[in-house]
């Protein structure tokens, strides 16, 4: 029963997380040059560019992904006093 309250729950940090993160990718990258962020299947584009781009976009897309998650566990928590996840037993 708790998996079925959490997941709209967790539904809802997520898609915020991801227009964070795309903000927090927006303005970084503003720190780095002037132009935007290249594609990688952009023709004129070097490999000394689309790297550090795409480098930069994962850590902060995993970084707000990792938030995201963990924000919305302990939310769900402090309101309902459960834990949304079964720990998985280590090895």
């Amino acid at each position: 029963m708790t998996g079925l309250l959490y997941k709209p729950w967790s539904i809802v940090f997520g898609l915020v997380g991801g227009i964070l993160a795309k903000k927090l990718f927006a303005k970084l990258w503003t720190l780095v040059g002037d132009e935007k962020p290249p594609k990688p299947t952009q023709r004129d584009t070097s490999w000394k560019a689309v790297i550090p781009a795409a480098a930069l976009q994962g850590a902060v897309y995993a970084g707000v992904k990792a938030a995201a998650q963990r924000g919305s566990a302990k939310s769900f928590e402090a309101t309902t006093g459960v834990w949304p996840v079964k720990d998985k037993k280590q090895k």
